[in-house]
């Protein structure tokens, strides 16, 4: 971390420090959460948590080299210092706003209901070509994951690009305060979280939120093939840049060929700019991601050649359209997370697959009270795009074997109630060669039946 001291600490949460204030000098070497992860110098954060208060972990962090505690109620034998405040998550959340402050350097903002992942390592990709990036790792993109994300923050620095994960309004308000952003781009406004934003202009409401806290001179880049983010003419005086597969966007793409595993060609342009590249992803949104990525790097000054080398050495993470060749079988592990635009997307991406086509989907959660008609939908897509097999799990799932078998008899269509049930029968349904896309939100834990059918 940048020299942060207990008494800026202190300071910046409104606590009341309890110990030898010789220690208020005394620069923090990391914020931690998670007691196993305590560093000599570390900041200790004791959160009450729905199964562990972490108030019960303060002198076992001490005794691993923790300096200090904040919490909510005071240790029954303080060995060292702690600072006290009414709530550890709000205080937590002052005090990343005052380390963000440190840095005088570019802080893209990233958010979308979908793509806010692939993006955010694909900007970072680019830019690393020039800066020394930092960047979200894994999924800390809510009200405490970002600040977490800050405290990552280090001298050497000279970029970063944080994820920034909503389900409701007022959170982009209050994690933006934080991250401050001086450039903010927003991916797409899909149906997600609607039982907390009720339709998409709840969902372009709480986005834009983003927007109250970007620095003065910050620029927004947004994609201009969504219907509602391109409604956003000018805001703070500040016009958006429109970035998006078509030509009347500044940054557009040609010439787009997806050839399956070996990535997805195109031509990027802009100003006059025509850029050949090879993206190493699956799927033809990782364009709009790489357009996003361009639009990023020319604003922070990067060279074409840089552009170039930034998108073409992109790196897929997690469960998100990884390729895995097994055995028997070709599987698109795409089970991180699902809504219906991430669904389509995917199933997209499953379309250009030679062979036997198959896709396992669940459940999408929190879409509010169309959840039913929106998974009935994703029944008929994906039939009409002329999967082969289409395998649907889950109590919500059961209207994507409905939509799917009511629109094309050509399309054979399954339904189990569950993961188990689902394992039970895919052996004998699945043939050697085929490609199967696994899918469903994270909660559904899709992550079994991927390691299943990798076995």
């Amino acid at each position: 971390m940048k020299k942060f001291t207990l008494k800026q600490v202190a300071e910046a949460c409104k606590g009341k420090f309890v110990g030898d204030e010789k220690y208020l000098d005394y620069p923090i070497t990391s914020v931690e959460r998670d007691s196993r992860e305590i560093k000599e110098g570390s900041l200790f954060l004791a959160i009450k948590g729905a199964r562990v208060d972490g108030h019960e972990f303060i002198e076992k962090c001490y005794e691993r080299g923790a300096v200090c505690a904040l919490c909510e109620k005071a240790p029954e034998n303080p060995q060292k210092s702690y600072i006290l405040v009414k709530s550890t998550l709000e205080a937590v959340k002052q005090i990343a706003e005052s380390y963000r402050q440190l840095f005088d350097i570019p802080v893209i903002g990233i958010s979308g209901s979908v793509g806010k992942t692939s993006t955010k390592e694909m900007i970072a990709s680019v830019l690393s070509q020039k800066f020394k990036v930092h960047k979200t790792i894994g999924n800390l993109n809510n009200e405490l994951g970002v600040p977490l994300t800050l405290f990552g923050l280090e001298e050497e620095h000279q970029a970063a690009v944080i994820e920034m994960g909503i389900s409701d309004f007022g959170e982009m308000q209050r994690i933006s305060k934080m991250v401050k952003p001086t450039i903010c781009v927003i991916t797409i406004i899909g149906s997600c979280h609607l039982e907390n934003l009720g339709d998409r202009n709840g969902v372009l409401k709480a986005k834009t939120e983003m927007f109250e806290n970007m620095a003065d001179n910050a620029k927004i880049f947004l994609n201009g093939d969504d219907d509602k983010l391109i409604t956003v003419k000018e805001v703070r005086g500040i016009k958006p840049e429109f970035y998006g597969l078509n030509s009347s966007n500044k940054y557009y793409a040609e010439n787009i060929n997806n050839t399956g595993t070996e990535g997805v060609e195109c031509t990027l342009c802009f100003d006059g700019t025509k850029l050949n590249v090879t993206i190493p992803a699956l799927g033809n949104y990782m364009v709009s991601n790489a357009l996003a990525a361009v639009a990023v790097g020319k604003a922070l000054g990067l060279s074409d050649e840089q552009l170039i080398s930034g998108i073409e050495s992109y790196k897929t993470v997690g469960s998100r359209a990884n390729l895995i060749k097994a055995q028997r079988f070709t599987i698109i592990d795409d089970c991180y997370n699902a809504n219906p635009n991430s669904v389509k997307a995917a199933i997209d991406t499953l379309a250009n697959f030679g062979g036997r086509k198959i896709a396992v989907l669940g459940d999408m959660k929190e879409l509010g009270k169309t959840e039913l008609q929106l998974h009935n939908e994703i029944g008929v897509y994906a039939a009409r795009k002329k999967i082969d097999v289409i395998v649907a799990v889950g109590p919500l799932a059961k209207e994507i074997y409905a939509g799917a078998k009511n629109e094309i008899e050509s399309t054979q269509t399954f339904y189990f109630e569950n993961i188990e049930e689902a394992k039970e029968n895919l052996t004998n349904l699945l043939k050697e060669g085929d490609t199967v896309l696994v899918k469903a939100s994270h909660s559904m834990h899709f992550e079994r039946i991927t390691e299943f059918l990798k076995q």
